[in-house]
């Protein structure tokens, strides 16, 4: 494998790498001010939740690799130690991205970027209208990592207040995931959308207890048909079908067919069976899928 050790190229380099590497990144679109009461905003990616009792919220104006300086989110948060996160939907991006050209300090990238201001109720940073979710915030603790270029600023955030626009949430007040169309970055110039066939549901093993991958029987662990999330689906289930279940999938006229245009050339039918369980656990059909590797 290709090795990329930080001590041994560039920052900027190895920047590019992480930010291929790390991704796609939820985008903190930080609203903040100055002492003066000058808006600023600006997107970061550098970025996530951190606990929800406190409601914790970090994000960091890393300081610029080219030529070390820090950015005014940073300054202005030191001055007002509180913050606005606005969360990016795919028909905000293009506003998104102007806003976070490096125009001079005291400049108004509400005015610059075109997004409309919202008073908050409990910070004095402006919220962004069509940000589908707005957080007010008061920042807890900024905590700098280094004085080099490239080195992280983190900003805490403390979620004082949540709006939510009502167009995103399903009639039981849950944020739908489709509504809600959030970006995310990559590296380079590239983002993500999560919406339509981008997202897929994978439901949490909270109250399961899988077998494990282990737990497969050696000759379907090692199929070179059968991928990881096969074997994952397949190691999801809490038990194996019962011996009764496996003889009368067996018995039945899709296997009785099968066993006849394949059952004499066994590295065929082995192929053709891994191949039609690994499309049934395409379609959500697993235990379907252990019955038929199993019967053959």
């Amino acid at each position: 494998m290709f090795r990329a050790d930080p001590k041994e190229i560039s920052t900027g380099a190895f920047h590019s790498y992480m930010l291929g590497a790390i991704g796609p990144r939820p985008i903190a679109f930080a609203s903040t001010m100055d002492k003066e009461g000058t808006p600023n905003l600006s997107p970061f990616s550098f970025f996530n939740a951190f606990g929800s009792k406190p409601p914790l919220l970090i994000f960091s104006p890393a300081r610029r690799v080219r030529n070390n300086t820090i950015k005014h989110t940073l300054e202005n948060v030191l001055e007002v130690p509180e913050a606005v996160i606005n969360v990016v939907s795919y028909n905000m991006a293009q506003q998104t991205s102007l806003a976070s050209t490096e125009y001079p300090r005291g400049t108004n990238e509400f005015i610059k970027s075109g997004l409309t201001p919202l008073p908050s109720e409990l910070v004095r940073p402006f919220r962004v209208k069509e940000s589908p979710v707005q957080m007010e915030c008061k920042v807890l603790e900024v905590k700098e990592t280094g004085r080099e270029g490239g080195a992280a600023n983190l900003i805490i955030c403390e979620i004082l207040l949540m709006h939510i626009h009502e167009s995103v949430l399903t009639p039981e007040n849950k944020i739908d995931v489709q509504k809600i169309d959030l970006i995310a970055r990559m590296g380079g110039d590239w983002y993500c959308r999560a919406h339509g066939n981008a997202l897929f549901e994978l439901p949490q093993p909270r109250t399961t207890l899988g077998i494990g991958v282990d737990r497969i029987p050696e000759e379907i662990r090692l199929s070179r048909v059968l991928t990881g999330n096969d074997l994952g689906k397949l190691g999801s289930v809490e038990a194996l079908p019962s011996e009764e279940e496996v003889a009368g999938y067996r018995k039945g006229e899709f296997m009785k067919d099968l066993f006849s245009k394949f059952g004499d050339n066994p590295n065929t039918f082995h192929i053709k069976i891994h191949q039609l369980a690994h499309d049934l656990l395409e379609q959500g059909e697993v235990m379907e899928a252990w019955k038929m590797l199993l019967s053959y």
